[in-house]
C-alpha cells in the first residue's frame, strides 16, 4: 500500500532557509579615471610595499629617492609652475601633494623617524584608500618636469610620479591602452598599431612614390641594408598619420649623402614602458637595439618622437643589452644645413609659424636649437610663443596621457589649456611639433577649441623648401 507524502511544513522549511549562510559576492573596485584592463585586487598593500622596497634598492634610483623623497621645502614654488595647478586651483593637482602621497608612505617604512614619531614627522600608515587616490593623482600629472626648473630644492616631482606608477604597474593599475599594446608590440605583431610587415612595406612604397608625384625626384626609403652608418627608426604610428614628415626626413636625408637604412624586422619606436614600467621599456628597448644589431649599423636614428629619444638615449646604458651612438634626426638635419650639405628656399613657406618645445625634447633632452635652426631656414616669419624652451608648457597629453581615451575631456578642458592660450597669442596658421604625441593631443586641442592652426612635424616644411 502505497503511503501518503508528507506535507511540508512551510514554517519548518523557511526557518531553514533563513539559517542557511548568505552568498557574498565582492564587488570590484571600481576606476573611474580609465579604464585597466586586469588589476590586482587581493593583497595590494604588502605587494605595494614590497614593490617599493625593491625600488629603494635599486642602484639607479636609490639615491636620487632618498634625496627627494627627504626633500621639500613646502613653498609651493611648484605651484606656479604647474599648468594642471594653474587651471584647476586643487590641492590634487599640486606637484609636491601629488609626491607626498608616496613620500609619506616611505617615511612610515623606511626611515627611522616615521617609524617612531609617524605623523609628527609626515609618515603615514599604507591604507587601501591610498592607493585608489594615487591612480587617477599619478596619471593626471603629465610628467612634463617643468616643477623642477624652479623647484629651490632641485626635487624632480616627475621622478617620483613615474615611479609611482611603476609601483602601480606591478598590481596592473596603469591604463589598458597602455598594457595592451606593450603586450601587442611585445608579444604579438610587434608593434603597437597592429601593422604587418607588407603593410609597412607597401606603405613605404607608396611614400616614395608620393615624392616623385610631389617634387619629380627619386627618394628611397632603403631597408635592410647591412652595415649602414645609421638605422633610422621612428613611432610606427608615423607611417599611418605623419606621411608629409616622413618624406621631408627621407628627402633631407637622402640630400644631405646620408647612409641610412630602415629595419624590416622591427620598425616601432614607441615604448610605453616610459610610462608605467621598467620592465616593460628594458623588452621594448632591447627589442629595436637588436635590430641596429642585426644589421650592424654604428648610429641609430631616431624619428622626430620626444619619447622615443629620450628612452633609447637615455635608458639605453641602464637597461640596453648593446651599445649605439644615439641622435634625433632633428640633430642630424640641423647639423647638415649648418654645413651647409643642404641647400633651402625659405621664401616657399610663407604663413606665420611657430614652435611647440617637447617636454621630453626640451626639459628632458635639452634639445632646443636643433629645430629651430630647421624652422628658420625652412620659413620667412616664425613666432616664437612664450613662455618656450625650458620654461615652455605642456601640450596636456604628456606621460601617455594623449593615448588614453578615457579621460579625453580631462586632456581638452583641464590639461591642454595652457597650451591653447600660448598658441591663440601667437597668432600663427601652423604649430609646428615635432614629437608624435604632441602632434595628436594638439590636433585634438585645435579641433576642440575650433582654432584655425595646423599642426605639422619639423621636416614637413623641407618637402617644399628643400632645393635638390
Amino acid at each position: 500500500m502505497k503511503q501518503p507524502v508528507p506535507q511540508k511544513n512551510e514554517e519548518l522549511q523557511n526557518s531553514q532557509l533563513q539559517e542557511q549562510p548568505k552568498k557574498i559576492t565582492k564587488q570590484k573596485r571600481q576606476y573611474p579615471f580609465f579604464a585597466i584592463e586586469d588589476p590586482v585586487e587581493e593583497n595590494r598593500i604588502p605587494i605595494f610595499l614590497k614593490t617599493f622596497e625593491s625600488v629603494l634598492k635599486d642602484e639607479k634610483y636609490r639615491l636620487l629617492l632618498d634625496l627627494y623623497l627627504n626633500t621639500c621645502a613646502s613653498c609651493n614654488s611648484c605651484a606656479e609652475q604647474c599648468h594642471l595647478y594653474q587651471t584647476t586651483h586643487e590641492q590634487r593637482d599640486l606637484p609636491a601633494y601629488r609626491s607626498n602621497l608616496l613620500r609619506s608612505i616611505y617615511k612610515r617604512y623606511y626611515t627611522t623617524s616615521g617609524k617612531l614619531l609617524g605623523k609628527l614627522v609626515g609618515a603615514k600608515k599604507l591604507e587601501e584608500s591610498d592607493i585608489d587616490n594615487m591612480i587617477e593623482s599619478f596619471y593626471r600629472c603629465t610628467m612634463c618636469r617643468r616643477c623642477a626648473v624652479e623647484c629651490p630644492m632641485g626635487v624632480d616631482n616627475a621622478l617620483i610620479t613615474r615611479i609611482g606608477r611603476c609601483i602601480l604597474g606591478e598590481l596592473n593599475l596603469a591604463p589598458k591602452n597602455f598594457t595592451i599594446s606593450s603586450s601587442q608590440q611585445l608579444r604579438g605583431i610587434g608593434n603597437t598599431s597592429g601593422i604587418p610587415k607588407a603593410a609597412f612595406l607597401d606603405t613605404l612604397d607608396f611614400l616614395q612614390e608620393e615624392i616623385k608625384d610631389i617634387t619629380g625626384q627619386n627618394v628611397e626609403f632603403p631597408r635592410d641594408k647591412v652595415g649602414a652608418e645609421y638605422l633610422f627608426i621612428s613611432p610606427v604610428s608615423d607611417y599611418i598619420m605623419e606621411a608629409d614628415t616622413l618624406m621631408g626626413t627621407a628627402m633631407a636625408l637622402q640630400a644631405a649623402g646620408a647612409d641610412w637604412t630602415i629595419g624590416t624586422e622591427y620598425y616601432d619606436a614607441i615604448n610605453y614602458g616610459l610610462f608605467y614600467s621598467d620592465k616593460v621599456t628594458a623588452d621594448v628597448l632591447n627589442k629595436l637595439l637588436a635590430e641596429a644589431y642585426r644589421l650592424k649599423v654604428k648610429k641609430i636614428l631616431i624619428g622626430e618622437c620626444g619619447h622615443a629619444t629620450k628612452v633609447v638615449k637615455l635608458f639605453m646604458n641602464i637597461f640596453g643589452k648593446y651599445k649605439f651612438e644615439v641622435q634625433n634626426v632633428m640633430e642630424y638635419t640641423a647639423k647638415a644645413i649648418e654645413e651647409g650639405r643642404l641647400k633651402i628656399n625659405p621664401e616657399v613657406n610663407k604663413d606665420t609659424v611657430t614652435y611647440h618645445d617637447p617636454c621630453n625634447l626640451g626639459r628632458g633632452l635639452g634639445i632646443y636649437d636643433a629645430p629651430r635652426t630647421i624652422v628658420k631656414a625652412s620659413t620667412i616669419h616664425f613666432v616664437e610663443m612664450y613662455p618656450n624652451r625650458e620654461k615652455n608648457y605642456c601640450c596636456g597629453g604628456g606621460g601617455g596621457g594623449v593615448t588614453v581615451p578615457d579621460i579625453y575631456e580631462f586632456r581638452m578642458r583641464i590639461s591642454g589649456i595652457k597650451k591653447v592660450e600660448q598658441v591663440k597669442a601667437t597668432g600663427a596658421k601652423y604649430l609646428i611639433a615635432p614629437c608624435a604625441n604632441c602632434k595628436k593631443q594638439l590636433r585634438e586641442l585645435m579641433e576642440y577649441h575650433k582654432l584655425p592652426v595646423n599642426v605639422i612635424g619639423v621636416h614637413d616644411l623641407l618637402i617644399k623648401a628643400l632645393v635638390f
